[in-house]
């Protein structure tokens, strides 16, 4: 796939959000508040943010707000938006700057898979199971469920979001999560979602939190109160792409904590991160939150490493 280089004065030349003066998060996330666009080969900033060279302004007025969709709606169709995956076709803003054909390569996961994990299997298989792993491992969550597949362009997409400030990605992701997400919980009876936390340092860092994002658009949806606040990640742990199942389980252990004056009274809580690999991260959650009274933790991500 080709990268769609940022352009000058964007938010990966400005040093980050806060480098341009712009907060990092809009009120209405599904409608980002600065983006590029691109018109041919050139990308250019938008009129609407453009403050000075280098610099861009955020409408967070409620006054300006039906003039900005207004306007934007104008520039959408004089400077149409490109792909921010392969570059070659147009995408819609309000649907993360992905076009169709990136769109078509994403793979849902069907069953049959793993009662407890997710994890999809081939093969005709039309009873409840549990995978090997599973069996191994002391998981503390009843079940977890992945929308699509952590491979190809949903791979790229979160790496970007997460990693390289890409905001414009989100409405992408929250529509994979949603579609897959919905149709199940709305059949079952859930009490709030609380997304799995960032250490203090890194949250720093990253500027935000994708899991209490993606949460956000979950419990709006599904009109849940979202608790934020009510797990803390107390060791800054180092990141776990190369590590085995056993080293992740290990590096997890006492990485959360419930914070101070958080008491449970049975809840059934609906545990949300970006990505499932092994479990290790959302189990150790999930532990914390079953010993504090929670009655029973479910997981739910966007993506599944296979």
């Amino acid at each position: 796939m080709r990268r769609v280089a940022a352009p000058r004065g964007s938010v990966m030349e400005c040093g980050g959000w806060r480098g341009m003066g712009l907060t990092p998060l809009s009120a209405s996330w599904g409608h980002p508040i600065f983006f590029t666009r691109t018109t041919g080969k050139r990308c250019v900033p938008s009129p609407l943010t453009h403050r000075t060279p280098g610099r861009w302004r955020a409408f967070s007025t409620m006054s300006s707000s039906a003039l900005t969709s207004w306007l934007n709606a104008g520039l959408a169709f004089v400077y149409p938006e490109a792909c921010q995956l392969c570059g070659d076709n147009r995408a819609q803003l309000a649907e993360g700057l992905v076009c169709s054909r990136c769109w078509q390569a994403v793979r849902f996961i069907r069953p049959p898979f793993c009662d407890r994990c997710g994890l999809p299997f081939e093969g005709d298989i039309t009873t409840k199971f549990e995978c090997a792993n599973c069996r191994e491992m002391e998981l503390h969550f009843t079940s977890a469920r992945s929308a699509v597949v952590a491979a190809g362009v949903v791979l790229e997409t979160i790496h970007r979001y997460k990693y390289q400030q890409a905001p414009w990605f989100e409405p992408f992701l929250a529509d994979l999560f949603l579609r897959e997400a919905l149709p199940v919980l709305r059949e079952q009876k859930w009490d709030c979602i609380v997304p799995v936390p960032l250490h203090p340092v890194k949250e720093r860092e990253r500027e935000f939190n994708q899991a209490t994002r993606l949460a956000a658009h979950l419990a709006r949806a599904l009109n849940l109160p979202l608790n934020e606040t009510w797990l803390r990640r107390v060791l800054p742990t180092s990141t776990q792409t190369r590590l085995t199942r056993q080293q992740r389980a290990a590096n997890m252990r006492g990485a959360f904590a419930l914070r101070d004056g958080v008491k449970l009274k049975g809840e059934r809580v609906v545990l949300v991160d970006d990505v499932f690999t092994t479990g290790a991260t959302t189990s150790a959650c999930a532990k914390v939150l079953l010993k504090a009274g929670a009655g029973e933790v479910c997981v739910w991500t966007v993506a599944r490493g296979i």
